[in-house]
């Protein structure tokens, strides 16, 4: 199909000239009245294949944020909408008959039909051309007689299916169903309620949207919704059954439907927005779970970008400037509104994704105690945190925290926290992470001041780099060890400096083997690269090179290498003891050679130590085992596994639990929780504690602490993960590089003083942040 012609800029008011619409929703409407309103010699038309009353779902929820943009765009959509809003503060959360009231949070919402009469209204004020009922032209014939195409024709956009080759769309289909429908009474608050049925757990969501009616959205997971009969049920009795099921929070109400009917959530991600002259917006772009209540704020946050950039591109077109007559001023116009609105949609779909998961994942959160409950369900898209809910709510903040068992004065993060013999006097960890500075496996001073600087940081434990039990197991030439008792040596001499120097603050061991990712580079000389020379064989559960054609490909090992790598560990494990480690932690994440046996992906035995999960797990528990047997009794241990790894095939969520589960039993007193890094071609879903929902399914589902990791950079991060119970301990790794006395510094920045974060005697004098220039 040939691309849609590029308009040029003609020298004249109203560039562009011709404008179509497709799609009469909220953001095609308010983006038609803008374009109109900003330039009336412009032709703007809509076409919207539905009836003018016609609509899906019932109130919209819009922030004050948007509302401003509203009102500085146009005041005149503004006060007819202010005139209709309903607001309110509060969100009670109703779990187990016991509701949860947490108040400051400032909604507003009016109905969605109530919504379009306004934009209707105005549009047909400003003289845009509404054509209801009618199916909109191909966007090709559009674009060929419009100078731009504008298409808010939804998730199951048309105009994107059309060029798809172009817009790259990604459309993710999720795991629960979910109908909208409407309550003719108004909630006192937005209302979180979960019912659990014999057929599983089902949750509603509800708020106000007039004087007279609320929003009720009933959702669940595909398999409670067959199990429950769901499937086989017309749109009326689906909404009487509904009704039935949260009868309490209706009191006794019926609930109505309009088209209502069950669908599984869509997420759309496209790689471009814009193709020529046509240029996509809302739903039709990018999609963010309702239950962020961001679909309508984002289609006219994306009207309102998109009129903007128009606008200031037309007076560069008006104006001259230095563009020529060719200059393709739309195309950068089009640009312009993606790059400005690209890292906002994205931000909005990454929390939405949480939210989304949250309520995927409702029965492994439904056995926390009530309060705490409300506070995991109000965190959990990561926007909404501890210091923000203090701010806005801090008697709900601070009974959370008495829950918890904080102590007057004490933030969740500087409580204490044992593990077997163990008791660690706050709850942040210094993440293992690797220096690769190692001189034949021997740390030298720059571990000792490595080391020893976040100990004196006031973390409640320090963990080592991944240290190699053997030379062959080394994932570079500078990799730590601990198959000399010249390295033992000088790991002594670390851990005597912390506990001498740092009394208080606990140092672990991670131990591990390289397997088939070994004999690389240091990270900065080229991560994940075979050396150039002086490369060593590799082993591992199966002879898969880690990049064909780059790495080498490992020897599978057989019953005697197993047996000598099981005894390299053991070895390793009786040196660190007599090291005075407090900690041990065994390394089975990251596609290293533990690991490696675990995963589907990189395991294809077909002995005892392959095949089924049970078998992929035998050499990887042997190994724990014969490790705890020689790792004193009253010192604990933990273990790192990888609880996805992020590509088709590989380790299952339910092989993450049945991983965890057995490390538990086996003895292992907590769970590090990392994912990925196992098969170079991962896609990793990246974001702010993007992998704290794997530690908090595994912490909740199997009962044994978790240690959470992964871009959790901020105190108020974990702070928040801590009360919620997604995780018990959390291990940082970038934000003690870029600041040693990380842990020190968040409890000054928040006023802390206690014993979980004393400031050394000699840097007391800096335990407050120095003055800075005076200000005027």
């Amino acid at each position: 199909m040939a691309a849609p012609r590029a308009a040029r800029p003609a020298r004249t008011a109203g560039w562009p000239g011709r404008i179509a619409v497709i799609g009469g929703g909220p953001g095609g409407l308010y983006a038609a009245a803008l374009l109109k309103r900003l330039d009336p010699a412009r032709e703007v038309t809509v076409w919207e294949r539905n009836a003018p009353s016609d609509t899906f779902g019932f109130g919209v929820v819009l922030s004050d944020e948007t509302l401003g943009g509203i009102r500085d765009a146009d005041p005149v959509v503004y006060e007819a909408l202010r005139r209709e809003l309903v607001r309110w503060d509060d969100i009670d959360v109703v779990h187990r008959g016991h509701r949860t009231t947490s108040t400051g949070h400032g909604f507003a919402a009016l109905g969605r039909r109530r919504l379009l009469e306004i934009l209707h209204a105005r549009c047909a004020e400003l003289g845009v051309r509404l054509r209801f009922r009618t199916e909109a032209p191909p966007a090709a014939a559009l674009a060929a007689s419009h100078d731009l195409v504008v298409a808010a024709d939804g998730v199951h956009s048309r105009t994107r299916e059309a060029h798809a080759g172009h817009f790259r769309p990604t459309i993710t289909t999720h795991r629960c169903r979910y109908i909208w429908l409407a309550a003719d009474f108004p909630f006192e608050a937005f209302r979180f309620e979960t019912a659990e049925t014999e057929q599983g757990v089902m949750q509603l969501h509800a708020y106000p949207f007039s004087a007279d009616s609320s929003t009720v959205i009933v959702e669940m997971r595909e398999e409670v919704w067959r199990a429950a009969g769901f499937h086989e049920l017309d749109e009326a009795e689906s909404t009487a059954r509904c009704a039935k099921i949260f009868a309490e929070a209706l009191g006794g109400r019926e609930l109505r439907s309009h088209r209502s009917a069950w669908t599984a959530f869509r997420t759309v991600v496209n790689e471009r927005w814009s193709y020529g002259n046509t240029v996509l917006i809302g739903d039709a772009a990018h999609t963010a779970h309702f239950s962020i209540g961001s679909g309508t704020k984002l289609a006219v946050e994306d009207a309102l970008a998109l009129a903007t950039h128009l606008t200031e591109h037309a007076a560069l077109v008006e104006h001259g400037g230095a563009m020529g007559a060719e200059h393709d001023t739309l195309t950068e116009a089009l640009a312009a509104y993606e790059a400005e609105r690209r890292p906002v949609v994205a931000s909005t779909q990454r929390a939405a994704a949480a939210s989304l998961r949250w309520f995927e994942e409702l029965a492994g959160h439904v056995d926390r105690p009530s309060r705490r409950f409300a506070f995991d369900l109000l965190t959990r898209s990561r926007r909404v945190t501890h210091a923000n809910l203090r701010l806005r709510d801090p008697a709900f903040t601070t009974a959370v925290e008495d829950d918890f068992g904080c102590p007057p004065g004490t933030p969740p993060m500087f409580t204490p926290f044992r593990l077997r013999g163990l008791t660690l006097r706050n709850r942040v960890v210094v993440s293992p992470m690797d220096m690769y500075v190692a001189e034949d496996g021997v740390p030298g001073d720059f571990h000792l001041v490595h080391l020893g600087a976040r100990a004196l940081g006031g973390a409640g434990l320090v963990m080592t780099e991944m240290v190699c039990v053997s030379p062959e197991g080394r994932i570079t030439p500078g990799c730590a060890g601990l198959w000399t008792d010249e390295q033992a040596d000088a790991w002594a001499r670390i851990t005597a400096f912390v506990h001498t120097q740092a009394p208080g603050t606990a140092i672990g061991v991670q131990l591990g083997h390289s397997g088939r990712k070994g004999s690389t580079r240091r990270m900065w000389e080229g991560i994940d690269q075979p050396l150039p020379e002086d490369n060593w064989p590799l082993v591992a559960a199966s002879p898969l090179p880690y990049r064909a054609g780059v790495n080498q490909t490992p020897r599978s090992l057989d019953r005697a290498g197993l047996a000598a790598v099981r005894e390299e560990f053991t070895a390793a494990a009786r040196r660190a003891a007599r090291c005075d480690f407090d900690l041990l932690e065994l390394h089975c994440a990251h596609g290293y050679l533990l690991s490696g046996f675990l995963s589907p992906l990189t395991n294809h035995r077909t002995d005892a130590y392959g095949g089924t999960l049970d078998g992929r797990l035998r050499f990887p528990l042997e190994v724990f085992d014969a490790v705890r047997e020689v790792w004193p009794e009253d010192r604990p241990m933990t273990v790192r596994v990888s609880a996805t790894d992020w590509t088709e095939g590989g380790t299952s969520a339910e092989d993450a639990l049945a991983v965890a589960r057995a490390f538990a039993t086996h003895g292992a007193d907590a769970i590090d929780v990392s994912t990925g890094q196992v098969v170079p071609d991962e896609r990793p879903e990246y974001g702010r504690s993007y992998q704290t929902p794997y530690a908090d399914r595994i912490r909740n589902a199997i009962g044994v602490p978790v240690v959470a990791v992964g871009a959790i950079s901020s105190w108020d991060d974990v702070n928040s993960l801590l009360l919620a119970g997604r995780a018990d301990l959390c291990a940082l790794a970038r934000p003690h590089l870029y600041d040693p006395h990380w842990t020190l510094h968040a409890a000054a920045e928040q006023g802390y003083e206690g014993p979980a974060a004393p400031w050394p005697a000699p840097y007391r004098a800096g335990s407050r942040p120095p003055p800075t220039g005076r200000r005027e």
